[in-house]
């Protein structure tokens, strides 16, 4: 069921090095003057850029505009120290994280104003907070990209961890004047599909003495696959009292419960359920199980699974270990394959009537569709009846290996297809008066449009079939051997015996917008090195993300009674089960091996265009009601509108002969907001307004001095702010799953992050692009928010039941109902202590021209530690790597230029505990090491002096992997494998 892929183009990759080299020894060896071009001068100009900044910026700068070897901005700014990015299902580098804080404290500007995107980020990553997905933008188009780590007075707020501004092109970054463009066409080699994407990019200028426009666009259809593994959680055996031993509870009103918290089951979880539960009080097996028909393994029907049969057919094991042995809730296999198309466009303005007056106007504008097939087997352990036999468990109680019998699995089915639209208006002005007058001003607005439709086609494998499974948790992935009786299960079989019966079909829909509006004036009087600035800022920010859901009506036309002589749905309450036995079903049971087909992973697909023309699909999803929850996601909107206003004092002067320079200031911000959001209450649906407002005071304090010639000390301390996740303040209620095992509730109460940060450090600067730096800090932050979680019996959490869907209702049901269900209700809270974060950051920069000419390195480390401090919940800081380093080698001579880039993220927590009702349990990412190399040879006697390009993304095939709570407990797994780009870039 598992496969793998085997890589044989990359058994050359390493040859790329030597044929660098040898097209590098086709030209002459002399060259009588030497001009730092390159990777060499993109270094060149980082190192002086920070040497010249009082604050402490990391910058990546084009090797010639327009020219990035990286495919989008994460992976262009992943080899800064202290920075680390999320990656999508895909292998491609997504969001930002910046020194100890998670994506969402990363503030992203564009041409330093603030943007906002609608989309969703990765499969199931549901972001609905701040960031900002970087792959939407290609590199092609943007001159330079820094990272502000220190903030200064005038720099936009909302970024605790730091600012990433990305800069795009502009006429006049040609320093020759008249027409100039540039072709590049690439051919990007996916190896896990072994499928060839096209990439094509062009950029043209033309600029005179005072007047200057560029266009530019870059097209990629690239073609996804991704294959691995997931599981939703795992979980363990809900016993009953019986079974467990132990004795109920004798206090009046209470009642025998299906699952026990103390003695067997202390940690929680109890997602699992035993085989033919006896729940009737008068019975002498009350709180016993019993074999099913048909449960497979050589079993007897009416076999009555109580203690000692457990522990007679789990040798070595004690009713607690079996209670508390951890299986995937949904272990299944995915394969994802499908074609992602984005355009992007740019066109920017130059007017320069004299040195003193410059005006621009930039407009940006991206188009991504996304169409793919999302494919997962699933073997039920979630409220399914497995029957354990001859488990096995590791240290951690964690299953290595067992047979279940009376064993089902199911396949999912998903299509999705998704639409992205961006695009961001950038006016602004810059005058002169005087020579020490300088005013700035700017305009922006941005509007972003984001829809998904993902139905789901949900069929199960037939129950009472005898089937059962050999399960070995051995490697990176558990893995499942079907069988009934000595024959293996074969699941790409159309006619194995697929089954409505406990099925589904969901049309669940989603929409997104955002947009911001933007107006900045700031003055400055003095020169560059000595100044006083002052500013004043307005900015709006809306989000809004809304749900459609026509699920009820879609499983009426399709597995349920049909649609009567009106072409209706029958009312709820005569509703059936979704089963496929009405003749007036679409699909019904008889017909349904029609609709399937075999698959390209080992299991079944679905034949969509004919299930979707069959069962009115389209109009359905057309016509799909606004629903409480989005794919995932909470509807609602959250507005805010801020105004903002600096003064900040820059001066440059000599101390004991040496230069110092201070930047201090100090902003100022107010920010009204209005969070909207459904609630549903006794059936009754309707959009709650709350309004809040607060304000915050910003210093900065940057300083640096020249201790020796080419040493530069540098000392920092400032307060900084980010706004809380949007989608925490919502007034709604969700449900994680169908099995409705655990809810998250909004709090729109909460209060923004503020951070106070001091940073201390320095470099020294050793000849061209070289330097040595290391730096300290430490992060004191208020108002940290994390996860309050509380365990209720689902009638005590208040949460209305008509709120949950017909899935949801059974699955409490099957737990015992509304006054035993245990429900999990997770909410954020300002935790009332503080969080802390210290790290320590080193660079080395080295040009190895003593060794051989064009040689050199390019190598940081970053060490970060955190820990909480004061009363209240522990506040701590998720998706971040204690410890990352990256290590780059370069070569670049006679033309040709050789990169080879690792770059290390140590493992990371990845959530809060609680996980799936299990107290201790927390995600966890795999610690990961990347490997890519980039080459090029520049044939500069040729028209166009066209440049040819070729690169490895993910050399060695690194695969991305999260835990739950124990190495031995997978919770995701996908390999995306190498990426190989071919292409020729030429300028005229």
């Amino acid at each position: 069921m598992n496969q793998k892929h085997t890589r044989p183009l990359f058994k050359i990759s390493l040859l790329s090095l030597a044929v660098a080299s040898s097209m590098a020894y086709s030209q002459e060896a002399t060259v009588d003057e030497v001009v730092v071009t390159g990777y060499k001068a993109s270094l060149q100009n980082a190192t002086n850029a920070k040497r010249e900044s009082t604050s402490l910026v990391e910058s990546v700068f084009a090797e010639d505009i327009g020219k990035f070897a990286d495919t989008n901005i994460a992976e262009a700014i992943n080899r800064m120290p202290g920075i680390q990015i999320s990656r999508d299902v895909f292998g491609d580098g997504t969001n930002v994280s910046i020194r100890g804080l998670g994506t969402s404290f990363t503030k992203v500007t564009l041409n330093s104003s603030q943007i906002a995107v609608a989309s969703a980020g990765s499969v199931d990553s549901q972001n609905q907070n701040r960031e900002i997905d970087l792959n939407l933008f290609p590199t092609e188009l943007f001159t330079r990209f820094d990272v502000q780590k220190t903030p200064i007075a005038g720099q936009l707020e909302g970024g605790v961890a730091g600012v990433v501004n990305i800069r795009a092109a502009r006429p006049f970054d040609n320093k020759e004047s008249g027409f100039n463009s540039i072709v590049n066409v690439q051919g990007v080699y996916t190896d896990i599909n072994s499928k060839t994407s096209p990439k094509l990019s062009a950029m043209g200028s033309w600029t005179n003495d005072t007047f200057g426009v560029l266009g530019g666009v870059s097209i990629y259809n690239k073609h996804l696959t991704t294959e691995g593994f997931e599981t939703i959680g795992w979980t363990n055996l809900n016993t009953s009292h019986k079974l467990c031993g132990t004795t109920p509870s004798t206090a009046p009103g209470s009642v025998e419960t299906l699952a026990t918290t103390g003695g067997c089951n202390p940690l929680g979880g109890n997602g699992w359920n035993v085989a033919g539960l006896d729940q009737t009080t008068t019975s002498p097996n009350f709180g016993n199980g019993v074999v099913p028909v048909g449960a497979g393994a050589g079993l007897v029907a009416g076999t009555v699974i109580d203690q000692k049969f457990l522990l007679d057919n789990n040798p070595g094991l004690n009713i607690t270990q079996i209670s508390d042995a951890l299986i995937p809730r949904l272990g299944r296999p995915a394969y994802m394959d499908g074609t992602q198309d984005r355009v992007t466009g740019l066109v920017s303005f130059e007017y320069r009537p004299s040195d003193e007056m410059q005006y621009y106007f930039d407009v940006i504008s991206t188009s991504q569709d996304k169409d793919f097939n999302r494919l997962d087997l699933d073997f039920v352990g979630r409220n399914g009846t497995a029957i354990p036999l001859n488990m096995k468990v590791n240290s951690d109680n964690v299953v290595t290996s067992a047979t279940f019998a009376n064993a089902q699995f199911f396949l999912e089915a998903r299509p999705y297809t998704e639409a992205l639209d961006f695009y961001n208006l950038n006016p602004g002005a810059h005058f002169e008066f005087a020579d020490i007058h300088q005013i700035d001003v700017q305009l922006n607005s941005s509007r972003s449009d984001w829809k998904r439709e993902a139905p789901t086609i949900l069929v199960n494998t037939p129950a009472n079939a005898g089937l059962y499974v050999d399960y070995s948790n051995a490697g990176d992935v558990p893995s499942y051997a079907a069988k009934i009786g000595d024959t293996a299960v074969n699941f790409n079989d159309p006619n194995l015996g697929w089954t409505w019966a406990g099925g589904r079909v969901n049309i669940q829909n989603e929409k997104r917008k955002t947009k911001t509006d933007g107006a900045h004036i700031d003055y400055r009087i003095g020169d560059d090195a000595n100044n006083f600035k002052l500013g004043l800022a307005t900015d709006g920010i809306r989000r809004e993300i809304r749900g459609y859901d026509n699920t009820s009506r879609w499983e009426d036309i399709v597995c349920r009674d049909g649609l009567d002589a009106n072409g209706n749905s029958p009312a709820t309450a005569v509703r059936k089960p979704c089963n496929g036995l009405n003749p007036n079903s679409k699909i019904p049971q008889s017909a349904l091996a029609s609709y399937l087909k075999p698959g390209p992973y080992g299991f079944v697909s679905v034949d969509y265009d004919r299930f979707k023309a069959a069962t009115q699909y389209a109009e359905l999803s057309a016509s799909a009601p606004e629903g409480n929850i989005a794919t995932g996601a909470n509807s609602g909107i959250v507005d805010e509108d801020t105004q903002g206003a600096y003064i900040e004092l820059n001066t440059s002067t000599e101390i004991a002969g040496r230069t110092a320079k201070l930047n201090i200031g100090t902003r100022y911000a107010t920010t009204d907001q209005l969070i909207s959001g459904p609630v549903t209450v006794n059936g009754v649906r309707q959009w709650v307004d709350l309004k809040s407002k607060y304000d915050a005071l910003l210093p900065s304090f940057n300083t640096t001095y020249e201790i020796a010639e080419d040493v530069i000390l540098r000392f920092s301390t400032s307060r900084s702010l980010t706004r809380a996740d949007p989608s925490a303040m919502l007034p709604a209620i969700s449900f994680g799953d169908v099995s409705a095992q655990n809810a998250s509730v909004g709090n729109p109460n909460l209060s923004p992050y503020l951070s106070t940060n001091i940073d201390f450090g320095g470099e020294w600067y050793t000849g061209d692009e070289g330097y040595v730096g290391a730096t300290l800090f430490k992060k004191q932050i208020t108002g940290f928010t994390v996860n309050g979680t509380n365990s209720y019996v689902f009638s005590k959490t208040g949460i209305p039941w008509d709120l949950l869907s017909q899935d949801q209702k059974n699955a409490i049901n099957s737990r015992g109902g509304p006054d035993a269900a245990k429900i999990t209700v997770q909410q954020q809270v300002n935790a009332s202590g503080n969080l802390e974060i210290e790290g320590s950051e080193f660079t080395w920069v080295q040009p190895l021209n003593m060794v051989v000419t064009g040689l050199g390195i390019n190598a940081n480390y970053t060490r970060i530690h955190q820990r909480s401090e004061g009363p209240g919940l522990p506040a701590q800081a998720i998706g971040v790597s204690p410890s990352t380093y990256n290590f780059t080698t370069y070569w670049e001579n006679y033309g040709a230029s050789v990169r080879l880039t690792y770059v290390w993220n140590d493992k990371q927590l990845s959530s809060g505990p609680g996980q799936q009702n299990i107290s201790i349990a927390q995600l966890k990412t795999d610690a990961r090491g990347q490997l890519d190399l980039s080459t090029s040879y520049d044939f500069e006697n040729v028209l166009g002096e066209p440049q040819i390009t070729f690169n490895i993304s993910n050399l060695t095939g690194e695969s991305q992997r999260q835990t739950f709570q124990y190495e031995s407990a997978t919770y995701t797994f996908y390999d995306p494998g190498p990426t190989a780009t071919l292409g020729v870039r030429a300028s005229f």
